[in-house]
């Protein structure tokens, strides 16, 4: 295939190199991506072959009519969470797959998934949309205590919290309330924070393709989540040869959550909590998932996710059979105290152990961070990934990893860093 036959594949917005790249890399071997961003390409350019700097990537109706100047345009992909909505006004200007803008907004509005997961009986916690603390105090009434406390719409368990007892709530509805993302996120009404019911059990995500309105899940990650009782997420474990992808009651639940839903076509990022009566739906992000779980489900499997979200983006068949079997992990790391001023932070290499993928520094000399639930997902201060026969072998790997991170404070003489719980 020529270069000039190749699908075009217009990409909104990049995000971090360090967690993004590899997307680009893999999709531009198959594709040509043209990229809308706020901004001149910088380490993406070598991967474009255009791009349009548009004023807002959060503006869909704007770019969609930015995106009607360019020719042949096969397929519409975000993998951004506060963009994803504004991408679909694109794909539907254009007449291509996820271009339906109120079934996105269904994903993004956790309360309308909840609504439409209610009315078609998908198994899922109690879920309550609140807009005051009174309001919150009587939700928990109805769902019980324990309970969690979630922001309508935004991502990475962002104020997250579990309370206890009224006396918690009280103490921590402002802290879910306020929490905020980058980018806004506007309600069509004004009741920001669920209340949702406490499932336990094992947390898990799934990473899907949707095509037609098939599912097909690629890769299951099983949680780590740390700093209780909120809900950092510090780690996850990618196994090519989960019994979760053949589980005949997740499987179903998950074919069940999108139907309901109305996601057709796409890739999804999709959370349940495996409690004893069956797997229950926490929440269906309508993007591919963060933290680096499609890379470690790449690495695990043979599976290439950028290849295959562009490929149902542009209405093709996407290739996803797995390659090879093994285990991988990730594991995020953290400072210690509140509003660390980082002076150096490197991996001391003498320390680090076979069986270790990456390791990577996503902080600069002069960054102020702090450990959740002050600096939760923009707390972290590096991380490391690890590949093996086995989830201990990558926890092996990646305890070793945390040994061998140095993080040094300004004006401090010792190193300080909080690996998280392992």
């Amino acid at each position: 295939m020529t270069t000039e036959e190749r699908p075009l594949l217009l990409v909104i917005a990049t995000g971090m190199q360090v967690y993004r790249e590899y997307l680009f890399r893999s999709i531009s071997t198959r594709f040509r991506i043209h990229l809308f961003h706020v901004a001149e390409p910088t380490w993406e350019r070598k991967y474009l072959s255009g791009w349009t700097v548009v004023p807002s990537t959060l503006d869909g109706p704007a770019m969609a009519r930015a995106a009607r100047a360019l020719d042949g345009v096969d397929g519409v992909l975000c993998w951004d969470e506060g963009r994803i909505h504004a991408a679909s006004y694109v794909a539907e200007a254009l007449g291509l797959r996820n271009g339906d803008p109120a079934v996105v907004w269904r994903l993004r509005d956790k309360a309308q998934t909840r609504a439409a997961l209610d009315a078609a009986g998908v198994p899922q916690p109690r879920s309550v949309p609140v807009r005051t603390l009174e309001q919150a105090l009587a939700a928990a009434e109805q769902v019980g205590y324990p309970a969690v406390l979630k922001p309508r719409g935004l991502g990475a368990s962002l104020g997250v919290v579990t309370v206890r007892n009224a006396a918690e709530l009280r103490e921590k509805f402002a802290f879910t309330r306020d929490t905020k993302a980058p980018d806004p996120v506007v309600y069509a009404s004004d009741e920001p924070v669920l209340v949702e019911q406490c499932v336990t059990g094992e947390e898990i995500s799934v990473d899907s393709v949707v095509q037609d309105g098939k599912v097909i899940p690629l890769f299951v990650a099983r949680k780590v989540v740390g700093y209780p009782p909120y809900a950092e997420e510090i780690g996850h474990y990618v196994d090519a040869a989960d019994p979760l992808l053949t589980d005949p009651d997740l499987l179903q639940a998950l074919q069940d959550t999108h139907t309901a839903l109305g996601f057709q076509d796409g890739w999804t990022h999709s959370e349940f909590m495996l409690t004893g009566t069956g797997p229950q739906v926490i929440e269906v992000n309508g993007r591919l998932g963060g933290d680096m779980i499609p890379y470690l489900g790449m690495l695990a499997t043979g599976v290439d996710p950028g290849l295959a979200a562009a490929a149902v983006a542009c209405g093709l068949p996407p290739k996803v059979t797995a390659g090879r079997a093994k285990v991988t992990g990730i594991r995020f790391f953290y400072v210690a105290e509140d509003d660390t001023v980082i002076g150096s932070a490197a991996f001391e290499e003498s320390l680090l152990p076979a069986g270790l993928e990456q390791t990577t520094v996503v902080v600069t000399p002069g960054a102020v961070v702090s450990p959740p639930p002050k600096g939760t997902v923009w707390g972290r201060v590096a991380f490391a990934i690890a590949g093996g026969g086995s989830v201990e072998e990558c926890r092996a790997a990646l305890d070793a990893a945390g040994d061998a991170l140095r993080v040094t404070p300004l004006q401090a003489a010792d190193p300080a860093v909080s690996p998280g719980p392992r």
